[in-house]
């Protein structure tokens, strides 16, 4: 293989990558926003940031801090809302070439429908990330993404109303992630993608108040990748449909350890706040390492992990 390129292509939910390296929803916009700083088209896939029926202001400011080996933010998903995205931000994204995924979420099963029924109509859309991690309103306000059968129950509507592959993104605040997993696959998901935030909090000492205005807010960055990577690991055993590995990927190295533990492609978060151009750089090295390696096809690395 010494004259030949590796092949990075990866299968995702019936939806083909060039390569494994996706953007994580909610750190890269709606891909506009880094067109001058990296080759979008370049990218595997873009999941733009997460989107619900009607524009949402977010939470209110301090809400994004820095801490150990991370960053804790409560930003409260604003966000546009679907219809302007549709109208506004598509007409850019359609000639990218590269597979957008939009990542939805709502407080109730019928929000999420709605919004599946509305994107199913949408050709340059390529596939649905469900975020579950969102309280349900008409249920006290606990999250959809902490209970098996609630997810399972959201999942199994929104399959109904749409035939784009669905990839559902999971909570690592549960139990057991490997329920949750199996709950949504048997409910119809074609992928699954974890894990979003850990929850916590950061508290000044010198008023000794929370410093996010929220109080607490979701912890991202290379502090939670040994989690992370634990999940991915457990699920990608249990499951028969593809998982994508998030939670600290900073560096190709990172991304590698995701892949031979059992992800099928990994998304970039956090890191692209530090270096914008970081999944360039990700894509780079998990070439270089195939080609050092002397591995044809990246599916060959995938779940490699010697135990």
């Amino acid at each position: 293989m010494k004259n030949k390129k590796p092949t990075l292509s990866v299968d995702i939910g019936k939806i083909i990558l060039n390569n494994p390296v996706m953007t994580a929803s909610g750190t890269f916009g709606y891909a506009g926003e880094f067109n001058e700083l990296l080759d979008l088209k370049r990218l595997g896939g873009i999941i733009v940031k997460g989107l619900a029926l009607k524009p949402t202001k977010g939470n209110p400011p301090p809400r994004i801090v820095e801490t150990a080996s991370g960053m804790l933010n409560a930003i409260g998903l604003e966000n546009i809302g679907i219809d302007a995205f549709i109208n506004e931000k598509i007409p850019f994204l359609k000639d990218l070439g590269t597979p957008v995924f939009v990542n939805i979420y709502g407080t109730s099963i019928d929000e999420y429908v709605e919004l599946a029924k509305r994107i199913d109509n949408v050709s340059e859309i390529a596939g649905i990330e469900v975020n579950i991690s969102c309280p349900n309103v008409k249920s006290g306000g606990i999250a959809f993404g902490v209970d098996p059968f609630m997810a399972g129950e959201v999942i199994s509507a929104v399959r109904k109303h749409t035939i784009k592959p669905l990839m559902v993104k999971l909570s690592p605040n549960v139990t057991d992630i490997v329920e949750m997993a199996l709950s949504v696959e048997s409910a119809g998901a074609d992928s699954i993608s974890l894990i979003n935030t850990l929850t916590g909090m950061a508290i000044d000492i010198n008023s000794r108040r929370p410093i996010l205005a929220n109080i607490t807010g979701g912890l991202s960055g290379p502090a939670i990748k040994p989690v992370a990577l634990r999940m991915v690991w457990q699920v990608a055993r249990r499951v028969k449909v593809p998982v994508i590995g998030i939670g600290g990927i900073m560096s190709a190295e990172d991304a590698l350890e995701f892949i031979v533990a059992g992800a099928s492609a990994i998304q970039v978060g956090t890191a692209n706040f530090i270096n914008p151009a970081v999944t360039m750089n990700i894509i780079d090295g998990i070439d270089a390492y195939m080609v050092k390696h002397n591995i044809a096809n990246i599916k060959d690395l995938t779940g490699t992990l010697k135990v």
